[in-house]
């Protein structure tokens, strides 16, 4: 494995005060946690459950999007689908036919490496004032928080996977799932399956945030509170709020589990709120 330096160190603490608290450090420590699973893979071409990639393919996919979102931090603009599932998916399969490498060392340090390039990439905008730009990224236009959060939350994701597939434990906990709202939040309209619904949820992490999200004749709101006269509040614990939003986990398991609880006017929209979304 790389290690870190006093220099290093030094260069990257400055990143706490170029993104919300505590995400850069979340960032840094998510890409570490997963080298760490990768350290102790002997089999890279294990299948994962739930997923047509192995162990090897998941995290070669890995390293190359940390590399594409430091790549975007850096202010370069990288072509990757046109935001829709499909896009992206064929997109994902090119650049892991381009890309041959699937040894767990080299990819172990290959994510590390290019999650350290991004935090850089937000120091040097800080320091070049240009921190408030606006970035393109596969799933629309982003400020650079909430790439940050993106990258966070895809990490968490395939982590998780890759977790799955070595049978070991994962990295996802609370802290890690409220640093991911802010890419979720702006997500969720961009990713909205086609519905005629017309209704107002409340979801509330358990000990944690809250917030609104409508749907009037189909077209997605994301509030930043509760909205008025809601019709279905969903309380969900952060680890399956998280997820269920990435696809990993079903809407009637989290709720066999104790992980999800519903109640209001209408309840039984609770299930469905999951559907009425297409996760690249």
């Amino acid at each position: 494995m790389r290690r870190t330096s006093g220099v290093e160190q030094g260069t990257r603490s400055s990143t706490r005060d170029s993104l919300p608290e505590g995400l850069g450090q979340a960032i840094r420590e998510t890409a570490r946690a997963i080298a760490a699973l990768l350290d102790g893979a002997t089999d890279m071409t294990v299948p994962v459950p739930g997923l047509e990639w192995t162990v090897g393919e998941t995290a070669a996919h890995l390293a190359l999007a940390n590399g594409l979102m430091a790549d975007l931090a850096s202010g370069q603009e990288r072509l990757y689908g046109d935001g829709t599932p499909q896009s992206i998916a064929a997109a994902n399969a090119q650049s892991l036919i381009e890309f041959p490498e699937r040894g767990a060392e080299p990819l172990a340090v290959m994510l590390v490496e290019q999650a350290d390039g991004f935090l850089d990439a937000v120091d040097r905008a800080v320091a070049a004032g240009t921190a408030d730009r606006t970035l393109l990224t596969p799933l629309g236009p982003m400020d650079q928080d909430v790439l940050a959060s993106y990258l966070l939350t895809h990490m968490l994701g395939h982590g998780y996977d890759l977790a799955r597939g070595l049978r070991r434990p994962h990295m996802i906990n609370e802290m890690r799932v409220g640093l991911c709202l802010p890419f979720l939040k702006t997500a969720m309209p961009r990713i909205a399956a086609t519905s005629a619904l017309t209704a107002r949820y409340t979801l509330r992490l358990r000990g944690g945030a809250a917030f609104g999200v409508t749907f009037t004749d189909g077209t997605v709101e994301v509030l930043p509170d509760p909205p008025e006269r809601s019709d279905c509040t969903i309380l969900t614990e952060p680890v399956a709020f998280l997820l269920i939003a990435l696809g990993r986990l079903g809407p009637w398991q989290a709720m066999a589990r104790g992980g999800v609880l519903a109640w209001g006017r209408k309840p039984w929209l609770a299930p469905r709120f999951p559907t009425l979304f297409d996760a690249p």
